[in-house]
């Protein structure tokens, strides 16, 4: 008799225990990262293109004031025998009066690129600006009023680039001014910076006899002239003006010679506006005083109390590096604007550098040309700016 097999029968929940192995739940993927995006590349420095006069770099008077607007004030650049590198504070700050110093909104270097060529001489011009074009010079400065023509025929030629024309307007045929859609022009009072370097040169006098000393004689250096004379008189009627001119701007050796003459014939203050030539004019009155005379220099343009300080007595300030500065600000911030500009003494185009040496009463007539210069400002005093106003001006 067979023995009946043994089934035993499992439950069915215990055959999935035994024979399906529990699944695992997977923890949640967590969410893609999303990608940092790349920071937007800096937008290139802006460049600013300008041409010398043929005074060239190094003059320290006009244009290395124009230089100091653009790479000093501008860039924040120096420029050496090397290239250029950065300028620090210090440096941006040393250049300044203390006018500018305060001036609001500040002077502060900004995202431009200068491009300098220098003219050796004046059939320079016009290729040079038209080469800064070419290198996609978002403003070129002609720095002169020699440069007028060349700026007006560039301009026309280029009417999409903007430029600064320093020292004259545009003109046409006949001389009358007239407006370039893409040039800004900026004159200067020079007389009334002149006027007050010549009333402080009638109280500084003791032989009541000064001298002045132009470059090319034509009317810009003539306003130079008429102020300074006026000045003398203001302050001091009895006193002789002697002037003499150069004929250049780029002279050395003649500035050095009508700067001796005129110490000679007697001048104990010589006021000189002469671009390069002037730099003579200083070593004139350097070695005269050296040799005993006590005469003094009355410079021009730039401060330039550093090239002679016991004999330099001041300086008459033209803003030619402000008025270059203002035009790249506006350009980086995209407000520039066509036009012609006049400064003078109420814009702070001109002025007179801080007179350092010592001379007698130096807080009272100190006092009395800064009398005057409020009188001016304020337009109780119009300033002659040609010899036939001269002939009829009364202080």
């Amino acid at each position: 008799m067979r023995t009946p097999t043994l089934r035993v029968l499992l439950p069915l929940s215990v055959l999935f225990a035994l024979g399906c192995p529990e699944k695992k739940e997977e923890a949640p993927k967590p969410p893609p990262v999303a990608a940092t995006p790349a920071p937007p590349p800096a937008p290139p420095a802006t460049k600013v293109g300008l041409v010398t006069d043929v005074g060239g770099r190094g003059d320290q008077s006009f244009n290395d004031s124009a230089l100091r607007g653009l790479e000093l004030w501008s860039a924040g650049k120096k420029f050496n025998a090397t290239g250029y590198q950065d300028a620090s504070k210090e440096d941006i700050q040393a250049s300044m009066s203390p006018d500018l110093s305060s001036r609001q909104p500040p002077i502060t270097p900004m995202k431009v690129e200068p491009i300098v060529l220098q003219s050796k001489a004046q059939e320079d011009y016009e290729p040079n600006l038209q080469l800064l074009v070419d290198k996609g010079a978002k403003l070129t400065v002609g720095v002169g009023f020699m440069m007028e023509n060349a700026v007006e025929n560039v301009a026309k030629k280029n009417p999409s680039a903007s430029f600064l024309l320093i020292d004259s307007p545009v003109l046409d045929e006949k001389g009358t001014p007239y407006a370039l859609p893409n040039v800004r022009s900026v004159t200067f009072r020079e007389e009334q910076g002149s006027f007050l370097v010549g009333a402080l040169a009638g109280l500084v006098t003791k032989g009541n006899k000064v001298g002045f000393v132009g470059g090319m004689e034509v009317p810009l250096i003539k306003k130079f002239e008429a102020g300074f004379k006026a000045g003398v008189m203001a302050t001091n009627p009895k006193a002789k003006v002697l002037a003499n001119y150069t004929g250049s701007f780029d002279n050395v050796a003649m500035g050095k010679q009508v700067g001796q003459d005129l110490v000679a014939k007697g001048a104990d203050v010589v006021f000189q506006a002469a671009g390069a030539d002037g730099l003579g004019v200083i070593q004139a009155v350097k070695e005269a005083r050296a040799g005993g005379k006590p005469v003094f220099v009355i410079g021009v343009d730039s401060d330039q109390s550093h090239l002679a300080p016991d004999a330099v007595l001041t300086s008459m300030l033209k803003r030619v590096d402000l008025a270059i500065y203002e035009a790249d600000r506006d350009v980086v911030n995209g407000s520039f604007k066509s036009g012609d500009v006049a400064m003078g003494l109420q814009e702070g185009g001109v002025g007179y550098a801080e007179v350092r040496v010592d001379i007698p009463n130096k807080a009272e007539v100190l006092q009395k040309v800064e009398a005057l210069r409020q009188k001016v400002v304020a337009g109780e005093i119009k300033v002659p700016t040609n010899m036939q106003d001269l002939a009829k001006f009364k202080p």
